[in-house]
């Protein structure tokens, strides 16, 4: 209560230039949350609806006519399992060991002691700025012998730039000389040091890292449509773009046809859209909880300076 008290004096003794200034702040923030919760809300409850009440328009933010009808369909399509199993591999192929590569060059481009330190970051940020393109990096995916090899998802996104700067500026800021010095009087070595001493203390920028990856490829889709050939290796997210962009699935002509409530096609394909969708988001809002308390500590220490 007695904080409430104090904020609300605090706000009371804002200029009128500051209250207005926050109060279309609120606005935006309110306009931008109605803009991401709507959509997830129709997906949703789409994907909880009756096939025929969805083909028809008639569902917005609440289900109409409970049915997991969309889902039983997805859950028979092999070509969905498949890409679940694909895109868990791929994914937590590259954050694990996307992970480690980071960690790897973050922390020694974080000792002051690290000859051509300098050098080496200006060659890591020169590649966020200019980039071979797609032609050249596929190419070079052809012609290290990876077209449709499962390696050609994963070794790419081993190093991601924007990752090593936060992970070493959170090694600069989070731990310090002292530390070191301290240890190495006790006789601990760099290596020990590091793994010993360093990675412990880093498990919030290590969460917020393997967050970064885990989100960024398990929606990942394009270089799968690139360098992939072979359906059985699809992962995920390019199986969904087939389905919604598909008149009909192998799922909704099996459902269809062992269906006792005699649904049409064409509305359990609609419906088989949103319910995939969902399934794909299922991971991601499962993964979060465990590492939210991590997000807003790592993403702050690690971006105190460049």
């Amino acid at each position: 209560m007695k904080n409430k008290v104090m904020g609300n004096k605090k706000f009371g003794r804002l200029s009128t230039g500051d209250k207005v200034f926050y109060f279309f702040v609120d606005a935006a923030m309110l306009i931008v949350l109605l803009l991401v919760v709507l959509p997830m809300m129709n997906v949703i409850s789409s994907s909880l609806s009756d096939p025929n009440a969805v083909m028809q328009g008639r569902v917005f933010l609440l289900p109409e006519g409970f049915s997991l009808a969309g889902y039983k369909a997805v859950l028979k399509d092999t070509r969905i399992l498949t890409g679940y199993l694909n895109a868990i591999l791929y994914t937590g192929a590259t954050s694990f060991f996307g992970v480690i590569v980071t960690v790897l060059a973050a922390y020694p481009l974080s000792r002051k002691d690290f000859a051509g330190k300098n050098i080496f970051m200006m060659l890591f940020t020169f590649t966020m700025l200019f980039s071979g393109g797609l032609i050249p990096s596929y190419l070079l995916i052809r012609d290290l012998g990876l077209i449709d090899n499962r390696l050609s998802l994963i070794l790419p996104g081993l190093v991601n730039v924007y990752n090593i700067i936060i992970t070493r500026t959170f090694f600069q800021t989070s731990i310090p000389d002292d530390l070191l010095d301290a240890a190495k009087i006790d006789g601990c070595g760099n290596t020990r040091f590091f793994v010993r001493i360093a990675i412990p203390l880093s498990k919030s920028i290590l969460a917020v890292v393997a967050l970064y990856f885990i989100v960024a490829n398990w929606n990942a889709w394009f270089k799968a449509y690139l360098y992939l050939n072979d359906k059985s290796k699809f992962p995920l997210q390019l199986v969904i773009k087939e389905i919604l962009f598909a008149n009909s699935t192998s799922a909704a002509e099996g459902a269809s046809a062992a269906s006792n409530e005699g649904v049409k096609m064409d509305a359990l394909s609609e419906i088989i859209k949103y319910s995939s969708i969902m399934v794909s988001c299922i991971p991601l809002w499962c993964i979060y909880p465990f590492v939210q308390k991590y997000f807003v500590k790592g993403v702050m220490i690690g971006s105190i300076k460049g």
